[in-house]
């Protein structure tokens, strides 16, 4: 089980931490250019956010590979 922590790069990172710091290197008109989804472009906050990607895995997935991606 600790190998399994060890190759999860997500392993210790709450999706709010994530979001956040997607938010403070992008912004959120940039963030909605590179990630497509209604809660980035219309009206954004992190509440709401958290709440759409929490329920859907496929946008979820997006931010989290956007999240790795910048390193």
């Amino acid at each position: 089980m600790a190998e399994q922590r060890q190759q999860d790069p997500l392993h210790g990172i709450t999706l709010e931490m994530i979001l956040n710091q997607l938010v403070a290197t992008y912004g959120w008109e940039e963030l909605g250019r590179r990630i497509n989804i209604k809660c980035f472009t219309n009206d954004p906050s992190i509440s709401s956010s958290l709440k759409f990607l929490r329920r859907t895995p496929w946008a979820r997935a997006k931010v989290e590979a956007l999240y790795l991606k910048q390193g």
